[in-house]
């Protein structure tokens, strides 16, 4: 009976330091305003039934709430006056060295171009047409058409516009060669500019880009299920796995609860090991989002305005 006493008092106490070590009622994380990434800037909306990955997403907008479209120096600032703290962008290499801004693997869905992104050189982009595609009835208008003639941003452009803000810069290929291209062009910059930007996608060239650049935040389908994985089995300790270490955590909300010391010890370990967080989901962290314009005021009538 001693014995069994002894071991029921040491698992109550094992547990309970567990709890202390997790909960987040001794975090001194101060309440506030969640952080909102906008998802290639402030966009136009659309029909995501039977959204499959070649669906031309131009020829199902929904009608216009405002007049911006994605991935544009106007939508940039416009979704950082809207106050959002961080933009995801999309970009492609350029045969003249550049990084094209644009979501879309092709030119033919929403603008007047032909053939793959990347094939073309920048100038080349900057003389199309990039609302050209889009319509809310069918094809039978087009209320962007004629309107955004050279709007395609190049990398650079953005930074040079943008020279202080966050940016998570989605590479779309699954091609090492592009990561060493962005990690080489990353490489001009100062480690000060660095720390504002996130790179994700493939997980081959974010290897590529993590390699040239250790300082860099990194974020990959790979990356983040090492880091989930063993932060599940080690995070009860209080203790961060190198894989979840200067990086970015985009991280499902259904998954998010699941990680030990969620929200705010978790987030004070990731903070402590230089790693950022942003949620698929209006929870504590960050919220990523297509729909800026409703989902902000939505945030400052629940957390007030920024501070």
């Amino acid at each position: 009976m001693r014995k069994r006493t002894i071991s029921l008092v040491a698992i109550l106490v094992a547990a309970g330091a567990v709890w202390l070590n997790n909960t987040s009622l001794l975090s001194s994380r101060p309440a506030g305003t969640p952080s909102v990434l906008a998802h290639r800037g402030l966009a136009q909306d659309f029909d995501r039934t039977n959204l499959g990955s070649e669906t031309c997403t131009a020829a199902r907008m929904l009608t216009p709430r405002h007049c911006f479209l994605e991935n544009t120096i106007s939508s940039m600032e416009a979704a950082f006056a809207l106050d959002a703290d961080a933009l995801e962008l999309d970009v492609h290499p350029t045969t003249d060295g550049k990084f094209a801004v644009f979501h879309d693997w092709t030119l033919d869905c929403r603008t007047d171009g032909k053939g793959e992104t990347r094939s073309h050189a920048m100038s080349e982009l900057k003389t199309l047409d990039i609302g050209y595609g889009y319509t809310a009835d069918g094809g039978k208008t087009f209320p962007f058409r004629g309107k955004s003639v050279g709007m395609m941003p190049s990398l650079d452009e953005v930074l040079q516009r943008f020279p202080n803000r966050r940016f998570n810069i989605n590479i779309k290929s699954n091609d090492p060669k592009e990561g060493e291209m962005l990690a080489a062009w990353l490489a001009t910059l100062t480690p000060a500019e660095r720390a504002n930007l996130t790179v994700y996608g493939g997980d081959r060239p974010i290897e590529a880009v993590k390699a040239a650049l250790p300082d860099m935040h990194t974020l990959s389908r790979a990356s983040l299920t090492r880091c989930i994985l063993r932060y599940a089995a080690l995070g009860w300790s209080g203790y961060v796995p190198d894989a979840c270490r200067q990086g970015t955590l985009l991280i499902p909300f259904n998954v998010a609860k699941w990680m030990c010391g969620w929200p705010d010890r978790f987030l004070d370990r990731m903070d402590s090991v230089g790693s950022r967080v942003d949620l698929l989901g209006p929870y504590s962290g960050g919220i990523s989002t297509d729909a800026l314009d409703l989902v902000m005021p939505a945030v400052k009538r629940r957390f007030g305005p920024p501070a």
